[in-house]
This record gives structure tokens, sequence and C-alpha cells, in this order.
């Protein structure tokens, strides 16, 4: 049985009992991730380690620009 048929199965049980629709599959991962994103970088500042990544990147793109 796939996510999708089970989700379908547990939203016509939950109609049948009147309860609540369970959530739909998927929904709060994009959420999750960026909540675990940014305690580790809340975790980075309070460690006072430097900062890491794509603004760091960048940052240091700007900062030495590639010779011609």
């Amino acid at each position: 049985m796939s996510i999708t048929q089970q989700y379908l199965l547990d939203s016509y049980r939950a109609r049948l009992h009147g309860e609540p629709a369970p959530p739909a599959p998927g929904r709060g991962e994009l959420d999750l991730m960026r909540e675990l994103s940014d305690h580790r970088r809340f975790r980075a500042v309070v460690a006072e380690r430097p900062a890491h990544g794509r603004l760091r990147g960048a940052l240091d793109r700007w900062r030495r620009p590639r010779a011609l």
C-alpha cells in the first residue's frame, strides 16, 4: 500500500468516526528541514564558530574577486 492510499484510507476512517483528518503526507517536511538548519546556525553562533555555507561563500567571493 502506498503512502497516498494509506492517507486516503485514514481520512475515510476519520470521516466515518467524526475525527479530524490526518495531516497530508510530506506536509511539514520543509518546515522541519528549515527548523533544523536554523538550529544548527544558532548552535554555531552560541559556540562562537564562524559562519559556513552559501553566505560565507558569497562574502568570500565578494571580498576576493577572481583575476581575469
